[in-house]
């Protein structure tokens, strides 16, 4: 039977290592969320995000766009943010209406604003290996994975599902920790391999987003588990993983909700908190934001 690896319980352990970062700024970091038209997903997730800066001391300003705006006008406000040296973050809320292009949108972040890590020169960043923000669900399954004491090097990974904010990032911190990785996609399903792939998993991360895609009986014994899905099955919550199968098998597993979701939160926050520690620095645009006199 799996041990549980509870995101819930690191993201208490960061939390404290955020809060002595807080108290040794010279004012309060502020992040700034833009959310686009009014999607039930985004809504909840900027609640969790609310609730998270509040316990932190973390000033969270919430700009709510009509869902008719124009990219023009989201990019516009993006720069109004860029420019206020009161705010140290900003992260766009997705998803965002279908005519917007995120991945055009991104761009316009400052990249020492860019919290979230999505902006081409700290996903460049990642891809040598130097430092920078990188995206939070991805760094959360990095956690994750630290926490069971497995030692990525050599291991058969596969990573299904190849987003921008989760798989293709995720690819790059397990090659980092020279594991030897599997990206498994629509096409990998199609061409009926996606068993195959998942069955010499050692360390299976899915991030796909359709309930139970993953068979219980697919997972390899003894295999580290980690599930980004959430997915609404009538009043429940599950991942795409099924668990009761695969929990059986696995050495260690994340549950849904209370695995990656509340950990992707808190490093969320840490960014902020290291983007505002940067931004403090002489160097950066002249002075500190929030500063006085």
């Amino acid at each position: 039977m799996a041990k549980l690896l509870d995101g819930k319980i690191l993201a208490e352990r960061i939390k404290e290592e955020i809060k002595a970062q807080i108290s040794s700024l010279k004012f309060k970091p502020v992040l700034a969320s833009i959310m686009v038209g009014n999607n039930c997903g985004a809504a909840s997730y900027v609640k969790s995000q609310q609730k998270t800066a509040e316990v932190l001391g973390i000033e969270y300003q919430l700009h709510k766009l009509v869902q008719d705006s124009s990219e023009a006008h989201l990019s516009d406000f993006i720069q109004r943010l860029n420019v206020n040296k009161s705010v140290n973050g900003i992260i766009i809320q997705m998803p965002l209406p279908a005519h917007i292009d995120y991945k055009r949108i991104s761009q316009f972040i400052l990249p020492e604003k860019d919290v979230e890590g999505m902006h081409p020169q700290n996903i460049g960043k990642l891809l040598f290996g130097a430092k920078g923000f990188i995206p939070c669900a991805a760094a959360a399954v990095m956690e994750l994975i630290a926490a069971s004491g497995v030692d990525l090097y050599g291991k058969e990974a596969v990573v299904v599902g190849h987003s921008e904010i989760v798989g293709k990032p995720l690819t790059l911190l397990l090659l980092d920790k020279f594991a030897t990785v599997t990206i498994c996609h629509l096409a990998t399903s199609k061409a009926g391999k996606l068993e195959e792939h998942i069955r010499r998993a050692e360390v299976l991360i899915v991030a796909v987003g359709k309930a139970r895609l993953i068979k219980g009986e697919w997972i390899k014994k003894g295999a580290v588990v980690i599930d980004v899905g959430i997915n609404r099955v009538g009043d429940k919550i599950v991942g795409d993983v099924e668990f009761e199968g695969a929990e059986k098998l696995a050495s260690y597993i994340t549950p849904v909700p209370g695995g990656v979701g509340p950990l992707t939160v808190m490093i969320l926050m840490r960014n902020l908190v290291e983007a505002a520690k940067l931004q403090q620095e002489p160097k950066y645009i002249g002075e500190a934001p929030n500063s006085k006199g």
